[in-house]
């Protein structure tokens, strides 16, 4: 890697994104090396998350284009620019969409994740250290997004946004494990409602099942995910479609007043408001992880309220990506946590258009519900050249990715 250091780099398989909804595009990118406080990573693994699609879509968002998309990965520090001190080339990284400064407010306090400095922007397309792309096609600067763009070969990522890591982990689903762990915080023999299963529900499913949670609901708007879910904890399976009123009725009842948790993954005002007056009086807490519309609005009666259920939103589970996620990682390593179960499909990255397909598919296949469910699948793409992508998992020399020796 040292023939690099200080030079631009002219990497192919990258996916670019030139216009909202457009194929992607893999052609060859420059890559500028790092400024200050900035880190050049060589991605060994990525991930196509739903997220990508729905910024890709540009549908109720601000359209930056052209851009490289991308935002879960896993890779080596090529190079260092001026100020980086804790990470050196050949350190393992995971780079995160959310940073961790360590000097902010929040990042000194205990309860919060919401670094000041790197807080998520997914309007800003530019490093912020000088308001430039460091990447270019002819020239012509290509944006970043979530300060990570990891479906190129390498990117540049602010030291804040990189976790590293001692040892090599296929990739993972923290965010919503915890969510549950964290967050939701459900007691040994409790019980737990999830709402949406796909690759997000499921992980927080699985957290509260790692956490001991004695009944976990699942609610879903596809009753052929069922038998997945159990896979991951789920006990019993509610389908919305199957009942003349409202589905928190369905589950008070189901439970003598409420569940004591609930963790509401999908994105949709209908079912975050489900998931809240779902909960039990008293002691119930709901918590928020899906991402809403932004004109929606929460309604429900204050009464929930004075009557003792809480309402908490979650991002990023809460973690702190540089001092929590290597946690997360030695857990997995230590067999803690089960990943594999997570991936659905493998395709090849040169066919990350038919990753986006599929993923679109599941998403149409639940548009003319009222209660429209947000799909995340987990798909493995294996690359011929070098890059790896998660809930579209892909790895860059098609090796499978928790077969991936650096």
């Amino acid at each position: 890697m040292s023939s690099t250091v200080g030079q631009v780099i002219k990497c192919k398989g990258s996916g670019g994104a030139w216009e909202a909804g457009k194929p992607l595009v893999i052609e060859e990118v420059e890559v500028a090396p790092p400024q200050a406080m900035e880190v050049r990573v060589k991605i060994l693994f990525t991930s196509l998350c739903h997220t990508d699609v729905y910024f890709w879509e540009a549908k109720g968002q601000t359209p930056v284009f052209p851009r490289i998309l991308g935002h879960e990965a896993a890779g080596i520090v090529e190079s260092v620019g001026e100020g980086v001190t804790d990470l050196q080339p050949g350190d393992h990284v995971l780079p995160v969409f959310t940073g961790e400064c360590k000097e902010c407010d929040h990042c000194k306090s205990e309860e919060s994740n919401m670094c000041s400095l790197l807080r998520i922007d997914p309007d800003r397309g530019v490093m912020i250290g000088d308001g430039k792309a460091r990447f270019s096609i002819n020239g012509k600067p290509i944006y970043h997004f979530l300060g990570t763009s990891t479906f190129s070969e390498y990117t540049v990522v602010h030291v804040g946004c990189l976790a590293k890591i001692n040892r090599w982990p296929p990739w993972k689903r923290s965010a919503c494990f915890g969510a549950t762990v964290n967050v939701a915080k459900p007691k040994k023999g409790s019980s737990v409602a999830v709402f949406g299963l796909g690759a997000v529900g499921l992980a927080a499913a699985e957290g509260a099942r790692v956490s001991g949670a004695s009944r976990i609901i699942g609610v879903d708007l596809n009753s052929d995910r069922f038998e997945q879910a159990k896979k991951f904890g789920v006990t019993e399976f509610v389908n919305p479609k199957d009942y003349d009123r409202p589905v928190q009725e369905v589950i008070a009842e189901m439970t003598g007043g409420g569940v004591d948790r609930s963790v509401e993954c999908t994105g949709n005002i209908n079912a975050m408001i489900s998931a809240f007056e779902c909960v039990h009086d008293g002691w119930g807490v709901a918590v928020l992880v899906g991402v809403p519309h932004k004109d929606d609005v929460f309604k429900t009666s204050p009464v929930n309220f004075l009557c003792e259920r809480t309402l908490k939103g979650t991002f990023y589970g809460n973690y702190k990506p540089r001092s929590d996620i290597p946690g997360v990682v030695e857990k997995y390593m230590n067999k803690e946590m089960e990943l594999e179960k997570f991936i659905t499909h493998e395709v090849p990255f040169s066919e990350i258009n038919k990753a986006f397909d599929l993923m679109l598919r599941e998403k149409a296949s639940a548009a003319s519900s009222e209660w429209n469910i947000e799909f995340y699948s987990c798909l493995l793409v294996t690359m011929d050249e070098g890059v790896l992508f998660d809930d579209v998992l892909m790895p860059f020399h098609g090796i499978k990715t928790w077969d991936r020796k650096p």
